[in-house]
């Protein structure tokens, strides 16, 4: 028989806190590890052996562009992807069970300026509860959750009723390669949470983005008589006015209660300006290129409709733009948003088990950022949640850190949430993986 709720959240919590010091020990050797997106061969070693010692099924292997190809507007697609795979381990169910991804990606961004950092970046530096490097929020953290989450289960003498698939992708700050290689090649499950650094708030819904190229015309003349030249600059203010009251309204339109807490739910943002060629002259071209965010329910083709129309209504206000209009290029990177219902079952196994650990549920709510969740809700067809130890506004950042309490606590919660979706019983036999 398996204890009551109360009972087995009891015994998971127990089971984490005996592997707090190997579960810190994994995490520290992965961000010990550099993994660069583009690099992140060594740092999958690492998992691959930590995934082989738990006597998981191994299954590894590297993307392909070619399957990737009718995705390259969502992807980073490369000629190649050679040293760079994707490590997933098995766990094959003892019954009848219903099965569950567990997700988490290994690469990180760039270090950055070591100027800024006040620890080692690279260093795993443990400090005050909190373990200090690139990757450590974003999300090797997530990789030490979700491989802890079956050993704190194993731990507490349960096994699993449906197969759970431990999933360390490759490439999801450019676009998600690695996750989407996976669910192409078949690793779909009933449900999949993603362990992203969501302060352990459940996320059934992320947002889409957009990367565009804005192009605005002026006439070139000598600096000396600018008044008889068009600035590309000042014209760019006008089309820069207009955006901004566009993102404003479309904030106003947005009801969706998972939304509630978020000031600016579609962020509009431009992020390099390039201009004219000599300080001396009028200049005669700009080009912008920025973000638009999307919400669920939007589409990326109607939002390029929709943001064509606004650039032509902007130079409609403006007699030079009237005549020349502003160009729209649509660049790599397009993710499209996704949610499911938030009283989806999946949402509830993660917020009971939540609720079963902290004695209070968590919030439920949205993000604005686009993650690999995409994949695998509308390209596997799975209903897929995040929820995870960190806070999104550590990733990239100097001194990104993760308090190793909070890790136990995901830890916890998300080996109850396996146990409540696939069933769980008390193991009759020593473990093996089959």
């Amino acid at each position: 028989m398996i204890a009551g709720s109360g009972e087995l959240a009891a015994q998971i919590v127990a089971a984490v806190e005996g592997l707090r010091p190997r579960q810190a020990s994994f995490l520290r050797e992965l961000v010990r590890t550099p993994s660069q997106t583009g690099d992140e061969g060594a740092a999958q070693a690492v998992v691959e052996r930590w995934f082989r010692e738990a006597g998981l099924e191994i299954q590894s292997w590297e993307p392909s562009p070619e399957e990737l190809r009718p995705f390259a507007e969502s992807v980073t697609l490369l000629p190649t992807y050679a040293g760079r795979p994707n490590v997933v381990g098995i766990e094959r169910g003892a019954g009848e069970g219903r099965s569950l991804v567990l997700n988490a990606h290994i690469d990180t961004v760039e270090v950055g300026d070591r100027e800024r950092w006040t620890r080692e970046p690279l260093g795993g530096a443990i400090e005050g509860g909190q373990l200090y490097g690139r990757g450590a929020c974003d999300m090797k953290g997530g990789t030490a959750t979700n491989l802890f989450a079956l050993l704190a289960l194993r731990a507490a003498g349960l096994e699993l009723e449906g197969d759970l698939i431990i999933q360390s992708t490759i490439s999801e700050e450019d676009g998600g390669a690695g996750a989407l290689s996976a669910v192409l090649r078949g690793q779909r499950a009933d449900a999949a949470i993603i362990t992203e650094p969501t302060r352990r708030a459940v996320v059934p819904a992320q947002g889409g983005a957009l990367m565009f190229r804005i192009t605005v015309d002026g006439l070139s003349a000598h600096a000396c008589v600018r008044d008889e030249g068009v600035s590309a600059v000042e014209k760019w203010a006008v089309v820069h006015r207009g955006l901004a009251a566009f993102e404003a309204r479309r904030n106003a339109t947005i009801e969706d209660p998972l939304y509630a807490s978020i000031a600016n739910k579609v962020p509009l943002n431009v992020g390099t300006l390039r201009s004219g060629s000599w300080a001396s002259s009028v200049p005669e071209w700009l080009v912008a290129e920025g973000r638009a965010g999307l919400v669920p329910g939007e589409t990326l083709e109607g939002f390029k409709r929709e943001f064509r129309a606004e650039l032509a209504a902007i130079a409609e206000t403006d007699p030079w733009l009237c005549d020349h209009p502003p160009a729209v290029e649509w660049l790599g990177g397009q993710f499209a948003p996704v949610g499911i219902d938030a009283v989806h079952p999946l949402v509830h196994s993660v917020v009971a088990a939540h609720a079963s650990i902290d004695g209070a549920p968590p919030p439920v709510e949205a993000v604005t950022y686009g993650a690999d969740m995409r994949h695998f809700a509308l390209t596997g067809g799975m209903p897929c949640v995040m929820y995870g130890a960190g806070d999104v506004r550590l990733a990239h950042a100097p001194d990104e850190h993760l308090s190793l309490d909070e890790l136990a606590a995901a830890t916890a919660t998300v080996a109850l949430a396996a146990a409540n979706w696939c069933g769980a019983r008390v193991r009759t036999t020593e473990h093996r993986s089959r």
